[in-house]
């Protein structure tokens, strides 16, 4: 296949993940009395994950150019020889490495949970809850996460893969399904236990994980109760507007009396 039906299939396969996810949801419910269209879903939806995310994607891809037309790193080509796999393995591992570190920081710095409270905000959490995140955090994230692959000479395609991992397992992580992996849950994430991380209550500083969850249990911050989590977001108050969602990281902060 050539890069644009590659293209072509990774968006196929993100929708077909979707609806699948949404399937699941219906059929085992982890909170049973949530709808489909809970609110502020069409927050998430239209202004989260159709409009920031192109405009984003416009934004993060001149970023790349620019930073790699500067440095001319990429000329090296240091991993194009490696095979295709061997390439999405690797970003797969390190970006999650950082995602689990960055994001660890984000919940103990308070400059950094102002750009990370409005992922926190949802009340309801479903498979698109997890696309509300501010608007320079995925410029932070999405740039550290593609700009290693042009900069290493990663194939073309490398991107796309990568892409599209990371949507389905963001909407799986975060979807209202009632799943129970067992032990394959201490390797590879899921809703089981990123739910808890979107709580209100102790695990909301725990779990920080996006794919592999043994970071959390290897570095001693996974927390799997017995018992389900039922309430979500956040204890304080937090706009429902998108442009005062992005507003309201750079509010001041209250002096210490």
């Amino acid at each position: 296949m050539d890069l644009g039906q590659i293209q072509i299939l990774g968006f196929v396969l993100i929708i077909v993940g979707a609806l699948i996810i949404i399937a699941l949801e219906r059929i085992i419910p982890y909170n049973k009395d949530q709808k489909i269209f809970r609110k502020e879903f069409w927050l998430d939806f239209f202004w989260y994950t159709l409009v920031q995310s192109y405009v984003l994607s416009v934004v993060i891809s001149l970023l790349i150019d620019f930073i790699d037309n500067s440095t001319q790193f990429s000329r090296f080509q240091l991993i194009s020889s490696w095979p295709v796999w061997l390439q999405v393995l690797l970003f797969l591992v390190t970006h999650d490495l950082y995602i689990y570190l960055f994001h660890k920081w984000q919940h103990k710095n308070k400059y950094l949970w102002r750009l990370h409270e409005a992922h926190h905000s949802p009340k309801e959490v479903d498979w698109i809850a997890g696309s509300r995140s501010h608007a320079f955090e995925i410029l932070i994230n999405q740039t550290v996460e593609f700009l290693p692959l042009v900069l290493l000479g990663a194939a073309p395609e490398v991107a796309i893969y990568k892409g599209v991992i990371s949507a389905v397992w963001g909407m799986w992580i975060h979807a209202n399904v009632d799943v129970r992996s067992g032990n394959l849950q201490k390797i590879i994430n899921g809703p089981e236990m990123h739910r808890w991380h979107h709580s209100t209550g102790k695990g909301r500083n725990r779990n920080f994980a996006t794919k592999l969850a043994f970071w959390d249990w290897m570095f001693g911050t996974a927390y799997l109760p017995n018992q389900k989590c039922d309430e979500y977001g956040l204890k304080t108050f937090f706009p429902s507007n998108y442009f005062m969602q992005l507003a309201y990281a750079f509010r001041r902060f209250k002096r210490a009396k």
